[in-house]
């Protein structure tokens, strides 16, 4: 994960209705593997790592900047990540700045409550306090009907579709300073 520019890390952290995101810490160790190794949370992601492989890393669990745990109650329920966008990745808005790049994942008890949602909206909504009017991309396959419903919600527009990895991707952007939908 690259640095997100001038931005202090971490931020303070950031509460909403029911969620606190916050910097991850070693108590979220578990969650992360089991993130990490779910099959359903990699259904659409190319498939889940192998536990054991998961459970020798040392770093599972380790502070990034634009990293968030998703923390419902005092316990991890999922993970929300702003990070730079690989200039060679397909889809882009501005190929020549390299665009912060919105990622999340849900442990699958979580699905279906609106966590997603407004973990997100909170992240980006942080996002455009600390970098006014970068826009944020977003990469999900057509199929993970999900993240398309999402991407929709949080305000994210299309930009383009496009083949990789087997399947037909969704390449959509946000910004602060365009109204949403």
């Amino acid at each position: 994960m690259t640095e997100l520019g001038p931005v202090a890390w971490p931020p303070a952290p950031i509460r909403t209705e029911r969620l606190v995101l916050r910097e991850p810490e070693a108590r979220d160790r578990a969650a992360f593997i089991e993130l990490l190794a779910s099959p359903e949370v990699h259904t659409y992601l190319g498939g889940p790592r192998p536990r054991d492989e998961l459970e020798r890393a040392p770093e599972i669990s380790g502070r990034r900047p634009g990293l968030f745990v998703i923390d419902l109650d005092g316990a991890m329920i999922g993970m929300v990540r702003l990070d730079r966008h690989d200039a060679e990745s397909p889809g882009h808005v501005r190929p020549d700045v390299g665009e912060a790049e919105l990622g999340y994942l849900l442990l699958p008890e979580a699905w279906g409550r609106g966590y997603g949602s407004e973990a997100c909206a909170a992240a980006l909504g942080w996002f455009a306090d600390a970098l006014p009017g970068e826009p944020v991309v977003l990469r999900t396959q057509t199929a993970n009907e999900r993240s398309m419903r999402l991407a929709a919600k949080l305000g994210f527009t299309e930009v383009e579709r496009f083949e990789a990895y087997g399947a037909e991707q969704w390449f959509g952007v946000w910004s602060s300073v365009t109204p949403s939908g």
